[in-house]
């Protein structure tokens, strides 16, 4: 599969290099690079449920050991802005917002947002 801004290869488990991404949320990930108009550098996609922040989780893991979660850096204010006001407008449901990144994912949960 091909997709207009990003290589699969950028969302390899940092631990394993395992990469089950949901192309979907990957073409979704797509729409929301179009919209803010800046290139996104992602620092974490796909997690083996076996990396060593998903093996502390009660649950067995979260959206990233699912395919459909990343994060992404960012450079400043205008950056986290850009990227929650659009991913709200294109349905992403789950948003974290840190100082260097913003977490966006598609979870079938209750919507949620949340600051680190």
């Amino acid at each position: 599969m091909t997709y207009k801004y990003f290589k699969i290869e950028d969302f390899d488990c940092q631990e394993t290099g395992n990469n089950e991404m949901q192309e979907e949320f990957i073409h979704k990930l797509d729409e929301l690079r179009e919209a803010c108009g800046f290139p996104f550098i992602i620092t974490s996609g796909y997690r083996s449920p076996n990396h060593s922040v998903e093996i502390k989780k009660p649950n067995g893991g979260g959206t990233h050991t699912d395919g459909i979660a990343a994060d992404i850096r960012v450079s400043g204010g205008a950056q986290r802005y850009l990227i929650q006001k659009h991913a709200y407008r294109l349905g992403f449901t789950g948003i974290g917002v840190a100082k260097t990144f913003v977490h966006v994912d598609t979870r079938d949960a209750t919507p949620v947002s949340w600051k680190y």
